[in-house]
């Protein structure tokens, strides 16, 4: 059956669509749109006006590959923007009226559950390792091994919402890194404290960027996981670090949506690689969509 799962993120909108056969995935085709749900709106809890026009856009454009395509069935998620906005029900109803299909909003520990549905697809668990999923609106973490979960959670501190929560200087200073790893800290308390891995699997999102910015070209079309260059990928989290705008800006392997947002998801990186004193980064290009879809 061809079915498409489409995750409306905070920052992202991202479509994939599969023929699915005795849970096995054949991509069919996928795209994703900067649409910027969380801008303007997120940390009061709603969607701005023209948040609202991109998402409804985007969101035309999706139903259109889908018939193109021949889809049977459309599983829409909405998450961290669209589950803490007061007025996430006019964009569920408009788009039920426009494009005749339903948006499904998870909570923070369904969206968890979905992203290790999607990365073990691909990925076999040979040793402990943790799962970060970068979002806009919160971010994902979860600790798993061969058997499976062992303990996951859903923060409220994704890249959208600190960019928004604090007045941030370009490049960022010493002090801005500073205040992003305090709030970090108090928001994940205590999770770390029986976590025991040192490796990190970094879920799609920001680390297809930090992916191409290592290799200069694009993630392949795959659902396997890779294993790049701890001191590589350390290089790379450095300098997106220290970049300004104007340099990220100009940056061939850096996707518009990203050239903002992009420090504050390597401040993020390098904090988890610190938490675990991870010697091993892996990434998948699996998350939520391909969860949906196996689900």
């Amino acid at each position: 059956m061809i079915v498409a799962a489409i995750d409306l993120g905070t920052n992202t909108f991202s479509l994939a669509i599969c023929d699915v056969v005795n849970g096995k995935l054949s991509l069919i085709h996928q795209e994703k749109e900067g649409v910027q749900l969380g801008m303007g709106g997120i940390n009061l809890g709603y969607i701005a006006p023209d948040a609202f026009k991109r998402a409804m856009d985007c969101l035309g454009r999706f139903k259109l590959s889908c018939e193109k395509h021949g889809v049977h069935e459309i599983r829409a998620i909405g998450t961290s923007a669209i589950r803490d906005a007061k007025n996430a029900n006019e964009l569920i109803q408009k788009v039920k009226e426009q494009y005749q299909f339903d948006i499904t909003i998870i909570d923070g520990i369904q969206e968890a559950n979905f992203i290790y549905q999607g990365i073990a697809y691909a990925h076999v668990f040979s040793v402990p390792s943790l799962i970060i999923d970068i979002g806009g609106g919160s971010t994902e973490l979860i600790f798993a091994d061969q058997n499976g979960i062992i303990a996951l959670n859903s923060f409220n501190m994704g890249i959208s919402r600190i960019y928004q929560l604090f007045d941030l200087s370009d490049p960022l200073s010493m002090d801005d890194i500073q205040k992003i790893e305090r709030y970090l800290d108090e928001n994940t308390g205590d999770f770390f404290k029986n976590i025991k891995t040192d490796v990190l699997i970094g879920a799609a999102g920001s680390f297809d960027t930090f992916y191409e910015m290592i290799k200069k070209s694009k993630y392949p079309v795959t659902f396997e996981s890779v294993e790049i260059p701890m001191q590589q990928f350390k290089q790379i989290i450095e300098e997106v670090i220290n970049s300004s705008f104007e340099e990220r800006n100009a940056h061939p392997h850096i996707i518009e949506i990203r050239k903002r947002l992009a420090p504050i998801a390597a401040v993020k990186t390098r904090w988890i690689l610190e938490k675990i004193k991870a010697t091993k980064i892996i990434f998948s290009p699996c998350s939520l969509k391909e969860g949906v879809l196996l689900s």
